[in-house]
């Protein structure tokens, strides 16, 4: 999968941990344990549907579009498997070579 952008230069591995029940800003989302190329923003706290969590904008490297969050840290004992995992939106993405 890639970011949906001119220079498509966020990669996903079709082999990276993925949960595709997420609810993002813009609709749906995935949870991914690594991607590349992007950057993250300061973190900040924010309550999402899954409660309160520390997170921070993650972004493309190259053109700086803003593709979802990282989960810096979770408060709720439920919820600590998000830690240190990526959100993308799937508003942010096409998908490459098969991916389902």
């Amino acid at each position: 999968m890639k970011s949906q952008n001119k220079t498509r230069c966020v990669n996903i591995f079709k082999n990276t941990f993925c949960i595709k029940s997420f609810q993002g800003s813009q609709g749906r989302a995935y949870l991914f344990n690594s991607v590349v190329n992007v950057g993250c923003g300061p973190a900040e706290e924010r309550v999402l549907l899954t409660g309160l969590h520390a997170v921070a904008d993650i972004y493309c490297e190259n053109c700086k579009t803003t593709l979802g969050w990282k989960y810096e840290h979770a408060f709720e004992s439920s919820q600590k498997y998000k830690e240190g995992k990526f959100i993308i939106e799937l508003a942010h993405m096409i998908k490459d070579n098969g991916w389902e």
